[in-house]
């Protein structure tokens, strides 16, 4: 099904000099793009009034739903500058098939793949010069969501939504070099249950882990680890990341789906596994058995992967009363050598041989 989002250009567009000031040190999330992408949805009409327009504020009614039910999703993926100037995303039907599957757990209307991804494309092809050159770890970061704009307090799936896409320069997540991260093991704070948000990209996941942060920093650690909320002995996410291990015998290893996100850069790694020598596994890790390997060195590297940063060195962990180190308590060879051939495909290094790069422009 083809879906069009007609291009309305802005007649504000960020001068070529300011928008050069902006991309030498973009940062993540603090500069838009002067385009953005959007839908709505009403139960008569489906979707409809499809654009690209000037990026702009909401006006929102005090009883719009999303305000007090928290009824959205989103997604996040980037579009990388390759060497001849094209510009390309990485796996966006993956992005497209879990908002989808995100849109149902909310109670959100379904949004067809092929229009995910015709928003998404639109808004780079209007934005194209807001995606940092090549040659670096630069990228221009997409933000596409969904929410409940109907104004009512009745409690109830919505009746009026609205689909957006906005856009964001992203400079390199580890600006001076990558450096590995030392996790805290939270027993106060869970992330999912069984048959709750857990696999879903909502923004209530994410502020019920700012808590969780805050104690992971007090105890003088860069982000969470959590444990399952049943038993509160089993690996499940690091923070907003998918977690990994590497063993003395070659195999790597994450947590099973079911009550975490299911990430794009996850389902990458594992699938890039035999390439670095390593049988990828998915089953649950307890907390004993990370412990014991990580001291007796059954367990080598450790490593958290998402679009942001892609793939994040663990170095060590901490918990009530314990802390122990992974490997030589710096990154590994491993981690640095799948992270780098990511970013390899990511940015057109070397030949895409699993399809899995889109070009836009």
């Amino acid at each position: 099904m083809n879906v069009d989002f007609p291009l309305r250009q802005t007649d504000r567009a960020t001068s070529p000099a300011d928008r050069a000031k902006i991309l030498s040190d973009p940062g993540f999330g603090r500069y838009f793009t002067d385009h953005m992408a959007s839908a709505r949805w009403t139960p008569d009409a489906g979707w409809h009034d499809h654009r690209v327009a000037a990026l702009r504020p909401y006006s929102l009614h005090p009883g719009t739903a999303v305000l007090h039910y928290a009824q959205e999703i989103f997604e996040g993926l980037k579009a990388y500058r390759h060497a001849d100037g094209s510009v390309w995303l990485f796996r966006p039907e993956l992005n497209a098939r879990r908002f989808r599957d995100s849109a149902r757990r909310l109670a959100l209307p379904d949004l067809d793949e092929h229009a995910f991804l015709a928003s998404v494309e639109a808004v780079v092809r209007a934005d194209e010069p807001w995606v940092p050159d090549h040659g670096g770890e630069e990228s221009l970061y997409l933000r596409p969501y969904m929410f409940a704009s109907e104004a009512f307090l009745g409690m109830r799936p919505a009746e009026e939504v609205v689909y957006a896409v906005i856009a964001s320069p992203a400079g390199p997540y580890f600006a001076s070099g990558v450096i590995g991260v030392t996790l805290w093991i939270s027993t106060v704070y869970t992330r999912a249950a069984v048959g709750g948000t857990g696999p879903a990209k909502c923004g209530g996941n994410y502020a019920g882990s700012l808590a969780a942060q805050i104690e992971a920093r007090e105890h003088g650690c860069d982000q969470v680890m959590y444990l399952d909320g049943a038993e509160v002995r089993w690996l499940e996410e690091s923070g907003t990341m998918n977690v990994f291990l590497v063993t003395a015998d070659g195999e790597l290893v994450t947590p099973m789906l079911g009550t975490i996100l299911e990430g794009v850069t996850r389902a990458s790694v594992l699938e890039l596994a035999t390439d670095h020598g390593l049988r990828a596994i998915e089953r649950q890790i307890g907390l004993d058995e990370l412990r014991d390997g990580c001291r007796s060195g059954g367990i080598t590297e450790a490593f958290a992967v998402g679009t942001a940063a892609v793939i994040t060195p663990i170095v060590g962990f901490k918990g009530d009363g314990y802390e122990f180190a992974v490997g030589d308590n710096r990154p590994g060879k491993t981690t640095l050598a799948v992270r780098e051939h990511i970013l390899d495909i990511q940015y057109g290094r070397v030949p895409d041989k699993r399809g899995w790069l889109r070009r836009v422009v």
